[in-house]
């Protein structure tokens, strides 16, 4: 079967940004917030008490409206992506933040009247009727909580209203800047100008070196004229945050990130303090690669480059190819995870056409009143890109065993969020790695797999080392682009132990995650969701596809309890002891060795 290589959006709104359909969806919601402010002003819990009715009300459209943002914000923002010269779609989305401001105060309101609910009438609300069909306890008491430290509804407005110019704003400009920047490219004897996706596929992806190092440089060099700009933009949106963060009491830049993914600092610690414990076998991959390609050590942009010893030459997956290669083996894990990819080849859900003008980077994004997902990436038909595809589809699956849960019960975290991902891309990995007909391919391969590990324990971690260190220094002063600059070379540095000939030293400008407003110190939950996968994926292959209902179970329970909980309730596991994190790590410490035996006749 020939499957679409680029997405469906007419089938969510009829139109594209000028969709008239569109339009009635952006008015309903207008409607729909001054339902619910209406409805929680005029909301008396205790006399609510004990049916709760007004209550259910107030449930009923935060549920509607939690969908309709939903709903529209991933469909322009899925029409900037696709065309990031769409200046409609770009005041579109700014006019729906400027809107959500509106429900953001509506739920202040709410929040603070439960946190002043008295204990006897919390505990009803809790065991009322709704609240129990509904299994939304757990969720109810973290936003209790969560509002204990709110200001007045009024100070809490202010602050939602100037977020719109603030983070909304900022994290807008850095999108702003990136879509007018290209980058040339000369081959051939004809210099073309390629889009920053297309120029980072081609920068770590190509299998000439010499093209690999063109590019970086032509790369940093236009990354670095831009600088001064894109630190004003950081500077500012993370000022924004601490001036945020300072006005509430929270005084560590860590506090709110942690609490999002529902995650202990004992976590956390033990996962980086185990991965830095373990960095040496990582250093010996990076170095051994880097003698295939004929140097002492790692260059930047040769991290993700493929080996290719020998007579082996690279298989390459169509766009079709790579479709009934994921389906036939996520069948073996879970016949429910490739019938689903499956449906999303069908119906089109995908965006994977490798063209000028779309932005950089891959993501999943859900669709909330339609119950579906969308798929935005640029695909290259190397096995890495069968990954990535690989990778948003386990999102997809995510997203779509929870459907039927309430929004405020599908309000997953993202270090839980790469947990479905990172699985399904270890199905991908193992896959072809028992599908090799060469010790050359096996190489090639396992080198692939370990791109994925380096990724978590290196990059992921200079990304982690270099926020936290930025953080602690804006709160004292605006860093300029070369302070910055500083900061991130020294964070490579840290990660990867001095091992590489040269560094990325303008990564803070060129990386998109440093900038989204919603969601800080977007890292770190990559690497415990690649460390917790590793553990469910062991765990599965011993059960098979009698491990399908277990899987299901978990991904259904990760907006409804803590990290921790989760992980002792369906993995048996302490999240907060360095045991599990080394059993993980141990796991890629044996594909390093493998990769070290086979590779050793080739550096002689």
């Amino acid at each position: 079967m020939t499957y679409s290589i680029t997405w469906d959006l007419d089938s969510i709104f009829n139109g594209g940004i000028d969709s008239k359909e569109l339009e009635q969806r952006l008015l309903l919601l207008d409607d729909e917030i001054t339902e619910y402010q209406s409805l929680v002003t005029d909301w008396n819990p205790e006399t609510d008490a004990p049916e709760f009715k007004a209550f259910e009300a107030i449930m009923t459209v935060q549920e509607k409206l939690s969908k309709g943002f939903g709903q529209t914000i991933s469909f322009v923002n899925a029409i900037q992506s696709a065309d990031v010269n769409n200046k409609k779609a770009g005041s579109v989305l700014a006019g729906l933040f400027t809107k959500l401001t509106g429900f953001k105060n509506a739920n202040v309101l709410f929040n603070k009247k439960l946190t002043n609910l008295s204990t006897d009438t919390w505990n009803t609300l809790l065991h009322s009727d709704f609240a129990k069909k509904q299994g939304v306890a757990f969720n109810l008491t973290e936003a209790r909580e969560q509002s204990k430290r709110l200001l007045s509804e009024n100070e809490e407005s202010v602050i939602n209203q100037l977020s719109t110019d603030g983070f909304n704003a900022w994290s807008s400009h850095y999108d702003t800047i990136v879509a007018n920047i290209q980058f040339p490219f000369e081959e051939d004897g004809k210099t073309t100008y390629l889009s920053a996706g297309q120029a980072f596929n081609r920068m770590m992806g190509d299998a000439d070196k010499d093209v690999r190092q063109r590019l970086f440089d032509t790369w940093e060099k236009t990354w670095a004229n831009y600088a001064p700009l894109f630190a004003d933009t950081l500077n500012h949106l993370d000022g924004f945050r601490l001036t945020n963060n300072k006005l509430h009491g929270i005084t560590d830049h860590l506090e709110i990130p942690l609490e999002y993914n529902r995650m202990k600092k004992e976590t956390l610690d033990a996962m980086w303090g185990t991965i830095a414990a373990n960095k040496q076998p990582f250093v010996d991959f990076l170095t051994r690669k880097a003698q295939l390609f004929g140097k002492e050590k790692m260059d930047w942009q040769d991290q993700d480059a493929p080996v290719i010893l020998g007579e082996f030459e690279e298989k390459r997956y169509t766009f079709n190819e790579a479709a009934d290669f994921i389906i036939e083996n996520f069948n073996k894990f879970s016949p429910k995870m490739a019938d689903f990819a499956k449906m999303a080849f069908e119906k089109s859900w995908i965006e994977a056409e490798d063209r000028p003008g779309k932005r950089p980077g891959g993501y999943c994004t859900g669709l909330p009143e339609n119950e579906e997902s969308r798929i935005f990436m640029t695909y290259g038909e190397s096995i890495n890109e069968v990954s990535t595809l690989a990778h948003e589809l386990g999102h997809a699956f995510h997203s779509h065993v929870m459907w039927d849960l309430p929004s405020v019960s599908q309000d997953y975290a993202m270090n839980v969020a790469e947990t479905a991902s990172t699985f399904a891309e270890l199905i991908v990995a193992d896959a072809t790695l028992k599908q090799a007909k060469s010790t050359e391919e096996k190489i090639n391969l396992l080198d692939i797999k370990m791109q994925n590990a380096t990724a978590m324990f290196m990059n992921i971690h200079a990304r982690f080392i270099f926020e936290n260190n930025f953080y602690t220094e804006r709160k004292e002063k605006v860093l300029t682009d070369t302070e910055i600059t500083d900061l991130m070379v020294a964070a490579q540095k840290e990660s990867y132990c001095d091992s590489l000939n040269s560094y990325h030293p303008h990564f803070w400008a060129s990386k998109l995650h440093f900038y989204i407003d919603d969601v800080p110190f977007y890292n770190f939950p990559y690497t415990f969701g690649y460390l917790f996968s590793l553990g469910i994926y062991a765990f599965a292959q011993k059960q098979g596809t009698s491990f399908e209902d277990d899987y299901i179970a978990l991904l259904r329970d990760t907006a409804s309890m803590t990290t921790e909980e989760l992980a002792k309730k369906h993995l048996g596991v302490d999240l907060t002891s360095s045991e599990f994190w080394q059993a993980g790590i141990d796991m890629m410490i044996q594909d390093v060795n493998t990769f070290l035996e086979l590779t050793e006749d080739y550096v002689k």
